[in-house]
């Protein structure tokens, strides 16, 4: 399993990430990807990835909550790092209207402008939405070409939204959120190919069942993969072997 969405640099982590290491790989999780939040935890996550070479692999971007006045500042130090060295995407970045709307034409700014960086390098786009998924759909639209792909991450949309994703060229990242009694999830994922789907954890959030309410970790993916075989009445095996390929896919100049 490869877990697409992971954000193991933060504080909940620091006292046991040895063990947390450890429980990920003896839970079958091949590799981590680590999407940035804002220049607070860049050298933070840059830190893990040289801890765990190989296995720890960062992106980098604006997370949308972390778009404020200063947005263009933390836009210039994200392009100081592209123009140093290869990261596997631009992310996380996107839309954001549940907590705060006094930013939103700043947060179109960032997206457009990080989207511009995933064609420019030719890296996948990992895009967060939230009570956003219809306006991100739409710059999308306008953006897309042969060389913009990526994952919308934490999808938990319509099989509307998801099937203009996939027209799109991107993926569904599929977390702890499937596991949820009535998240109606479940019941849009039924009606998609495996092909779309990529595992992640979104740690230490939105742990899955029966872990829901305690801090999520990478070693939890094994639980969201069970879900969505049982949803997809298949095996775990082959949610494991199709997913990770995705993801593969996704992340082809990296793995």
């Amino acid at each position: 399993m490869i877990d697409t969405h992971c954000h193991l640099y933060l504080p909940e982590f620091e006292d046991n990430l040895d063990q947390i290491i450890h429980l990920s790989k003896s839970n079958g999780v091949e590799k981590i990807f680590l999407p940035a939040i804002n220049s607070e935890t860049h050298d933070k996550m840059l830190l893990l990835e040289k801890n765990f070479p190989d296995y720890c692999i960062p992106m980098i971007g604006l997370h949308p909550c972390y778009v404020k006045s200063n947005f263009k500042e933390e836009l210039a130090i994200i392009e100081g790092h592209l123009l140093a060295r290869k990261f596997a995407a631009i992310g996380e970045c996107g839309l954001d209207f549940y907590w705060d709307k006094s930013f939103v034409t700043e947060q179109y700014e960032a997206l457009e402008q990080q989207i511009y960086w995933a064609k420019s390098y030719q890296i996948p786009l990992i895009l967060h939405t939230r009570n956003a998924t219809k306006e991100t759909i739409e710059v999308v639209k306008k953006q897309a070409s042969k060389n913009l792909t990526g994952i919308f991450h934490c999808f938990g949309g319509t099989i509307e939204e998801a099937q203009e994703i996939i027209n799109l060229g991107f993926f569904l990242g599929i977390g702890g959120v499937i596991t949820y009694k009535n998240s109606g999830l479940d019941k849009v994922i039924e009606q998609i190919p495996l092909e779309n789907l990529v595992l992640e954890t979104d740690a230490p959030y939105l742990s899955p069942v029966p872990h829901r309410g305690k801090t999520n970790e990478p070693a939890y993916l094994k639980c969201i993969a069970e879900k969505i075989a049982m949803v997809k009445n298949c095996s775990f095996e082959e949610v494991d072997h199709k997913t990770s390929l995705n993801a593969k896919k996704v992340f082809t100049s990296i793995i």
